[in-house]
């Protein structure tokens, strides 16, 4: 007899515990459900790339610092004068050509090209 009615517990508790289980993952799976999951990680998932940006910007900062310190060079806040153009000064020198000028100043064949 008692082991009848402990058979017959354990099947309840059992059915019980199966029917709760079922319960709960068909409302995990109901869309109302879905959605509210989907934004959740989608907002989690934001933070985290949020983290990361942040950690991927602070090390190029210190990188960039040690950068400027193994190479000698000015803090980032500090501006120094870029030096005198010198492109005019290229320019204006005159450079060897295989064309000589005419009478008229316009440069034509000296017959020393290879055609």
């Amino acid at each position: 007899m008692f082991r009848r009615a402990f058979w017959f517990t354990t099947g309840a508790a059992a059915g019980v515990w199966a029917t709760t289980k079922v319960n709960r993952k068909l409302r995990r799976l109901q869309p109302d459900s879905l959605a509210a999951q989907a934004a959740d990680k989608a907002v989690e998932t934001g933070h985290r790339l949020r983290r990361f940006a942040l950690d991927v910007r602070t090390g190029m900062a210190d990188r960039e610092e040690q950068l400027h310190e193994a190479l000698g060079l000015t803090a980032p806040g500090d501006v120094r004068e870029l030096p005198a153009s010198r492109s005019r000064a290229v320019l204006d020198t005159p450079h060897p050509t295989t064309r000589a000028t005419g009478p008229s100043g316009i440069a034509g064949p000296t017959g020393n090209e290879d055609h």
